[in-house]
């Protein structure tokens, strides 16, 4: 779309070398993919029609801008890393507080910031994005729609067809390879890898809780250098009440956050490289010297086993890498890969030799470091902007770990919560507010039991390495099953990598009795959580797959179904994406009557970052024509908004009505009586309703039911809906009519069943859900009851009800009670 217009602007100029005046809309723009990305990114550019083109002007404008951006969402703990790295390294090394260590441990720290941020994560996995997405479950969705790996038997072929679900340019399938047919048949090993990406999700969560506690603390404690008189409880005071201001204000959401918090970032950086430079040039500049490998095996060899523990602290220096991956949705890779290159790699570099420079003279300073470093004249406006620093590194972290609890949620790996939508332009800027003061509690609790730098480092370091060893592993596999490259190459990526990280993971998990083991109760809970949900969910809907209606027996009912027809649309919430579910047998077993309208609506969660708003209905009809009952399918990818405009009847209606005038016109859809009507669906772009509509639409200013339309329900009923609208005005909903537009040559049966459709929609639309209560059968395993009776419905007891994730009004709910055994 981006080249398109630009092509078509660059034609109507005229010659080239005219200058044009563009105002151009930043989008995101993969595939068919349209994401508004901000307003702040839309950019007035002067832009010469060349011999170089007008778009690679408008992709380096826009990738320096996201650029920008990017300082103060993804680079703040990364950049706050300064803080305490060579202080929880080199406190390790109680005999070897030399200048050789220290040029040692910088040595390692470049390296270590040369091979996994930049090599491993800008050139390599940076490229591994799902449509623009980042992070541990764009990659599992990836290998989901590559190989059959998901435990969710909700997929369909039509699923296959969406724009965002093919990745790359490849069309043609890839032939089968042993290892995908290998790990596709043998469900336990399909179980471990969801294992293994909720326990790096749980890790991910994890870094939210202890990273405010290591970047506030370490930030405060700077004042021990120059305040003497103030305790370790006043400090620890000060920490906390920084703390819980950060939290307190998340509700007022992070929409101004990359304009806002840019520049503290960049202020840092500069603020870092200055001091690094003074220092390396002022008190040791050999330390330009410990760049070369050598130092490292001089380190080694001289601190042995005291060196291999050190260097939990060493892997500080790389905390917050993650976030580059994690946070590409809002960002670009293009844009990501040149903050990091040109910017934070070089700062942090010229720091880290600045601070070994100056300890390498004052080794006596260890205990802090950077702050023993800072000249005098400038501490205080450093130590300002080093607590600010921190906070926007806190923010960074809070905001994904938002962001990561949405994605579970919505590939069923999480309970229901309230995701509050804090933006109208950013997309995916969200707050969480039971998972925050969750969140606030756990920080607290760590930062008042350790009270010290150091062991939070040691959780800090094992929560990071871990995620990071996790992506590793599952980009082997995207490398195989994704990118269709060789065995060979993923194993070599995943061995050389491996091997590095498993040094460090291996000295961290030495320091699991010192604070090491917060990170891993942490994770192990919430991965229980999260797989319990899980398990749950999946065998709920096994038993919705084995206990459906049989179509047959509705066929043999004939178009009344052997019951009572009232006037009005029933819209039937499953589950199920076919065939039609327990409940409606049920529900006509205790009351015999049912509406003259069927939809059958299935909310569903496919394995792609966006759902355009083209393709987010599917409908189908699943009796013949006069059993007026269809089906729709709507929808959303795991990063799509659930926004509640009160519009989804009137879109339904419609989609609905272009669905018949489809079905009337094409042979595909017009089968015999004895076919299968249930599963033949078509995709309903809610667009394209809107400009070539079925239906003529008029919005009714009177907002009272009785006057607006011609109602056949009861007057009391009437009057309880009025009471509801006076009492409800803020979400009161927009009445839409709908009307026949003249159309002579229009199929009189066609015709009929629009009447009917119109007709049952004034009439009212009532919302049919289930009240299940999953119980686990009696012949099950002792496990099986404590993870259902127990686990499960405690999840479901206490998270938020369906109809009240689904927007659906409680006026016109209907609930049916009804008992899982599964």
């Amino acid at each position: 779309m981006y080249s398109n217009i630009i092509q078509v602007l660059a034609m109507a100029s005229g010659q080239k070398g005219t200058t044009m005046f563009i105002l151009i809309i930043s989008f995101d723009i993969q595939g068919n993919k349209h994401k508004l990305m901000n307003p702040s990114s839309w950019e007035l550019l002067k832009i010469n029609y060349g011999s170089n083109g007008l778009l690679s002007w408008v992709n380096l404008s826009r990738n320096l801008l996201l650029a920008y951006q990017s300082f103060g969402v993804v680079y703040g703990d990364l950049s706050t890393s300064p803080l305490y790295a060579f202080s929880s390294t080199l406190g390790k090394l109680h005999h070897h507080q030399n200048e050789e260590a220290i040029f040692g441990a910088f040595s390692l720290i470049f390296w270590t910031l040369t091979l996994i941020p930049l090599l491993k994560y800008v050139i390599i996995v940076l490229s591994a994005d799902d449509n623009g997405e980042g992070g541990t479950f764009a990659l599992y969705s990836l290998l989901c729609r590559h190989a059959k790996f998901s435990l969710l038997p909700n997929q369909q072929a039509a699923d296959e067809e969406l724009s965002t679900y093919k990745y790359g340019p490849s069309t043609h399938p890839a032939p089968t390879s042993p290892l995908k047919r290998f790990l596709e048949k043998h469900k336990k090993l399909r179980t471990a890898l969801l294992l293994v990406v909720l326990f790096g999700a749980a890790m991910v969560i994890g870094d939210g809780v202890l990273t405010p506690a290591i970047s506030v603390l370490s930030s405060v404690s700077g004042l021990h250098v120059t305040e003497k008189k103030l305790t370790n409880g006043e400090i620890l005071l000060l920490a906390c009440v920084i703390l819980v201001g950060l939290f307190a204000l998340q509700h007022c959401g992070t929409h101004r956050v990359a304009f806002m918090f840019a520049p503290i970032v960049i202020i840092w950086l500069l603020s870092i490289f200055s001091i690094g430079l003074y220092n390396t040039i002022h008190w040791n500049p050999k330390i330009v010297r410990a760049i070369s490998p050598v130092y490292i095996i001089k380190f080694f060899r001289e601190t042995g086993k005291e060196g291999w523990i050190s260097l939990g602290g060493i892997l500080l220096s790389i905390t917050g890498t993650e976030a580059m991956f994690a946070d590409l949705g809002h960002f670009t890779a293009s844009s990501i890969r040149l903050a990091f290159a040109f910017v934070i790699y070089p700062c942090l570099v010229v720091q880290y030799m600045g601070q070994a420079a100056f300890l390498s003279t004052h080794t006596e300073s260890i205990a802090f470091s950077f702050y023993e470093s800072i000249p005098d004249p400038v501490f205080w406006p450093v130590f300002v902007i080093a607590t600010l620093a921190a906070i926007v590194g806190s923010q960074a972290v809070i905001s994904a770990t938002f962001s990561i609890i949405k994605q579970c949620h919505a590939l069923g790996c999480f309970p229901r919560v309230k995701v509050v939508h804090t933006s109208k332009h950013i997309y995916g800027q969200i707050y969480i507010p039971e998972i925050n003061w969750i969140l606030m509690v756990l920080t607290l609790a760590i930062t008042i039991g350790f009270q010290d730098t150091n062991l939070i480092g040691n959780a800090y370091g094992l929560a990071c390495m871990t995620v990071m060893f996790i992506t590793t592993f599952l980009m082997a596999l995207v490398i195989v099953f994704v990118w269709q490259k060789s065995i060979l190459l993923a194993a070599t990526f995943l061995l050389f990598f491996w091997f590095i990280e498993g040094v460090y993971l291996s000295s961290a998990l030495t320091k699991v009795p010192q604070g090491g083991w917060v990170p891993l109760v942490l994770a192990i809970i919430i991965m229980l959580i999260m797989f319990v949900w899980h398990y749950g969910t999946r065998k709920k809907y096994n038993y919705d797959l084995h206990n459906k209606v049989s179509l047959k027996w509705l066929l043999g009912l004939g178009p009344s179904l052997g019951i009572v027809r009232v006037p009005g649309i029933g819209l039937i919430y499953s589950e199920l994406a076919t065939g039609v579910p327990a409940i409606f047998s049920h529900f006509v077993t205790n009351l015999p009557a049912f509406h003259k309208v069927l939809v059958f609506v299935c909310v569903k969660s496919v394995p792609v970052p966006y759902v355009s708003p083209e393709e987010r209905f599917l409908i189908g009809r699943i009796c013949p024509r006069p059993y007026r009952m269809y089906r729709c399918i709507v929808r959303y990818g795991y990063k799509d908004i659930q926004k509640d405009d009160g519009d989804f009847e009137n879109q339904l209606i419609q989609s609905i009505a272009e669905f018949i005038q489809m079905e009337a016109g094409e042979p595909q859809f017009s089968g015999t009586e004895s076919s299968s009507y249930d599963g033949r669906m078509a995709v309903i772009s809610t667009r394209s309703i809107q400009s070539n509509s079925s239906l003529v639409i008029s919005e009714v200013e009177d907002f009272s039911v009785g006057n607006s339309i011609q109602s056949s329900k009861s007057l009391t009923l009437q009057s309880l809906r009025s009471a509801y609208d006076d009492e409800n005005a803020q979400v009161r909903r927009r009445q839409v009519r709908f009307q026949l537009p003249p159309n002579p040559g229009m199929d009189p049966l066609v015709r009929e069943e629009l009447m009917d459709l119109i007709q049952e929609k004034e009439a009212g639309v009532a919302y049919i859900m289930g009240h299940s209560y999953v119980k686990a059968r009696r012949s099950s395993s002792f496990l099986k009851k404590l993870v259902i009776d127990i686990g499960y419905s405690f999840l479901r007891k206490n998270c938020r009800g369906p109809a009240v994730a689904l927007n659906i009004p409680h006026i016109s709910l209907i609930e049916v009670g009804m008992i899982y055994y599964v």
